[in-house]
């Protein structure tokens, strides 16, 4: 589905949209999206996964009893140049009690098994 709209107060709705790139300005929810995304903090999860994450297949081989294996598990990925929405994203997952780490600056990883079975319960495959 694709949604388009032309209307010329957009920026005075919704202004973290504005000229330039949106990791070089500042990006932060008005009072009135912040009690949206409160009280529909999966949602915003989901669509911030569904737009710059993504669920894979993550593997690693360790040497048990002198014999090398391989392991697989299922982790997330969310990947962001905007330290801003980064943290709207992170404080939200703190707020669920999902554990999270970053990979580095702009890469937020989800490996902890309960944390990936509420992102899997909550989030769903992208579309």
């Amino acid at each position: 589905m694709s949604v388009v709209g032309y209307y010329a107060h957009w920026p005075h709705l919704f202004p973290q949209h504005g000229p330039g790139k949106k990791h070089e300005r500042r990006i932060a929810l008005e009072p009135w999206q912040q009690a949206i995304v409160d009280e529909h903090p999966w949602e915003f999860v989901r669509g911030l996964i569904h737009s710059d994450g993504c669920r894979i297949t993550n593997w690693t081989e360790r040497t048990v009893g002198g014999e090398r294996k391989r392991y697989a598990y299922p982790r997330y990925f969310f990947t962001n140049l905007s330290g801003d929405i980064i943290g709207l994203f992170t404080d939200a997952l703190d707020r669920l009690g999902v554990e999270w780490r970053m990979q580095n600056l702009r890469n937020v990883s989800i490996a902890e098994k309960a944390s990936v079975a509420l992102l899997d319960a909550h989030v769903g495959p992208k579309y």
